[in-house]
């Protein structure tokens, strides 16, 4: 009896183990291969792309990360504790890691590739920009944005002819004008510290991805972004488990 108990035990924890890191991926074609993207939640992705492991925002408290792959890249948007975490990051990184985030990141984890905004370089062998993410509306105190111009990173990332932008912690901020052939986009879409799905869908109006996945979205309705783009020819929205 009592084997039978322990034996039971151990196939509920190695069942927790398995569910803790199943995790929904989306499957794109590139000229130079498949883009698969792993949605892990909140502000946190996986991207794979030619044997390349892209971390972003790795967060513990959304996956075990002593059971994920290795990263070739790991790319920060900003210093928040939900999306700066040290211990996920050593839990992925090797000597050949490279790890891209903002001055203000950079304070808190040293050793690192900084990129203002504006700014790109190649790592991992792919193209990466920093674009501005901010707030405009939104803030902690009057003059006191949650996310201030300048501090916080978006990243437009080239996987051979697919351009994947994740936003960051953003509005819909005048720089987007400036994205051009954005086939998928991952925007930010909850109060009070990012957007709306009104703003989310003035975004997609702005700069026309063709793929949209809001993400970081906490407790909003994502049926109301749908629902705000659903005349909009050329651009899907999926909803994926990123709250």
């Amino acid at each position: 009896m009592k084997s039978i108990f322990v034996l039971i035990l151990v196939m509920v924890l190695f069942s927790d183990s398995l569910l803790a890191n199943d995790f929904e991926k989306d499957v794109f074609k590139t000229s130079k291969g498949n883009l698969e993207i792993t949605f892990i939640g909140h502000g946190t992705l996986m991207m794979e792309f030619n044997g390349k492991v892209i971390h972003i925002d790795p967060v513990s408290w959304y996956a075990d990360y002593t059971e994920m792959p290795k990263a070739d890249l790991i790319l920060i948007t900003h210093e928040h504790g939900d999306h700066l975490d040290a211990k996920a990051i050593k839990s992925i990184k090797t000597d050949n890691t490279e790890i891209v985030l903002t001055e203000i990141c950079n304070e808190k984890y040293k050793g690192t590739i900084v990129l203002k905004n504006g700014e790109s370089g190649t790592f991992a062998g792919l193209k990466v920009e920093a674009v501005p993410a901010y707030n405009i509306k939104h803030e902690r105190a009057p003059g006191k944005p949650y996310h201030p111009k300048g501090s916080g990173n978006g990243y437009v990332i080239h996987f051979a002819d697919k351009t994947v932008y994740v936003a960051g912690d953003t509005e819909n901020i005048p720089e987007m004008a400036d994205l051009k052939n954005i086939d998928i986009a991952f925007l930010p879409m909850n109060l009070p510290y990012t957007m709306t799905p009104e703003m989310v869908a003035n975004a997609a109006d702005i700069f026309k991805p063709k793929i949209i996945y809001p993400y970081h979205f906490g407790k909003t309705n994502t049926q109301e972004l749908v629902e705000l783009l659903k005349e909009e020819k050329g651009i899907e929205v999926r909803i994926r488990k990123l709250n």
